[in-house]
């Protein structure tokens, strides 16, 4: 029987080309990661379109090391897929009113609000929702839905915003009819709000309201999953709710309502200053 010879720790370290301590150390990185991995989870099970940027600003760690355990266990947020724009679709015909694009950095609120529709399709049938943003500090000040896309649906929005908020300077919207009746006109002169529009074909030139579509479907998620419209309409009230109030927004870094908090906070203490 051959004797097997004995190999020191030191011996062993260096054919394997690594230091002695090593040898003793037990890798902490991996259950470390795991940890992170369900608190990753936990984040997006409440906020399903969060990416790595928000999800660390909600556990309060490095936004690097959320992106590492991401990609290293394959964890992606809820996405939509979005028709990507193409030349063919901008018609830059000029707009009967100006395009306040170059103030799209107020500041401070009521100053510039921007309001936009988009539809839902809900058993066999189209429904409508209309929501008006604050763009200084990214607040659905108002909204309105509806089982049509008439003046009304976009002029109840800006009521119900007015109902709560003193009227902005400027309001910014598309070229569409509803935008550009005389009902609608009428009723912003009358309150003393100036109307801005983009030019036809372009969606770019309404960027907030354009990405809270986009993140609000994805946090209203798939609506086969009411069983009725008094169901679907409450799922609309809950997630604007959430976005005003829970969501994190990423040039904020907070909510929208928890950063108007902080612009009252900041007035208050000047003015005691």
């Amino acid at each position: 029987m051959t004797e097997l010879k004995q190999i020191t720790k030191t011996q062993l370290a260096k054919k394997l080309g690594v230091s002695r301590s090593s040898l003793y150390y037990q890798h902490k990185l991996p259950a470390k990661d795991l940890k992170l991995k369900k608190e990753i989870e936990i984040v997006l099970h409440y906020n399903p379109e969060y990416g790595h940027k928000r999800i660390a600003l909600e556990l309060s760690i490095n936004k690097k090391r959320v992106l590492r355990v991401m990609n290293k266990f394959g964890i992606k947020p809820r996405r939509r897929r979005v028709r990507p724009f193409k030349p063919d679709d901008i018609n830059q015909d000029p707009a009967d009113f100006p395009n306040t694009t170059l103030l799209w950095c107020p500041i401070r609120e009521g100053v510039l609000w921007a309001s936009d529709f988009t539809y839902l399709y809900f058993q066999g049938k189209f429904y409508y929702l209309a929501t008006v943003i604050d763009v200084y500090t990214r607040e659905i000040v108002g909204y309105h839905i509806s089982d049509n896309h008439e003046t009304d649906l976009v002029l109840l929005a800006l009521k119900d915003a007015l109902s709560k908020h003193k009227p902005p300077l400027w309001i910014h919207s598309d070229q569409g009819s509803e935008y550009k009746s005389e009902l609608y006109t009428n009723y912003c002169n009358q309150v003393g709000i100036k109307i801005s529009m983009s030019a036809k074909g372009s969606p770019w030139q309404n960027p907030y309201q354009e990405s809270f579509y986009g993140k609000f479907k994805i946090t209203l998620g798939y609506l086969d999953r009411f069983n009725n419209l008094g169901e679907l309409v409450a799922g609309i009230h809950e997630a604007l709710y959430y976005y005003n109030n829970k969501r994190i927004h990423t040039a904020l870094k907070m909510s929208p309502v928890a950063y108007k908090q902080t612009l009252i906070i900041n007035k208050n203490d000047r003015l005691v200053v």
